[in-house]
């Protein structure tokens, strides 16, 4: 489907564009998919205005872009506001995050005093931490059910991010990755 455009120039007379051809209408849509964020809003909300009269219906229709997304821009754009956006709340939480008892109960098995808890040794065959005996501590000593915690690539990770290399001794990783 086509329109016919109306445009107001800043002289306040009424010009009329003729239909917008497809590769108008493509080069539009890929001009905003390469804009990202304030900058995307900032052109859709212009290009809706300018030649679809505001109209975030015939934005979806016409451009694809979402009527929520149009109307966000046209109002950062009337306001001179702009709305931050909030990638970072986006996602899976880290597990630490979701289940902080269990962070903490995998630190009183491998964190003492910089060593594993003298108790679980022989969980650890061989002197190594791994995930797998991390996790049947877990199970056994601190009465986890298997559905309650993580898989043990998971446990790998917790380990990491708290100083331990997988597979590695009982001593904290001295490089400081976690």
């Amino acid at each position: 489907m086509s329109y016919t455009f109306l445009i107001t120039d800043h002289a306040e007379e009424t010009v009329v564009l003729s239909e917008i051809t497809d590769a108008v209408k493509s080069i539009i849509k890929n001009t905003a998919k390469k804009l990202r964020g304030v900058q995307k809003r900032e052109f859709i909300a212009e290009v809706t205005l300018e030649l679809l009269e505001g109209n975030a219906r015939k934005a979806e229709r016409e451009f694809g872009w979402g009527r929520d997304t149009v109307k966000k821009g046209i109002r950062e754009r009337e306001t001179r506001i702009r709305c931050i956006d909030n990638y970072a709340a986006r996602g899976n939480k880290r597990t630490e995050e979701k289940f902080p008892q269990l962070g903490d109960d995998i630190r009183s098995i491998v964190d003492f005093d910089g060593k594993l808890n003298p108790a679980y040794n022989n969980y650890f065959p061989q002197g190594k931490i791994t995930a797998k005996g991390v996790r049947q501590i877990l199970i056994q000593e601190f009465n986890y059910s298997d559905d309650q915690l993580p898989n043990e690539n998971t446990i790998g990770n917790m380990l990491i991010r708290l100083g331990f290399r997988s597979g590695g001794s009982y001593k904290p990783d001295s490089s400081g990755s976690a």
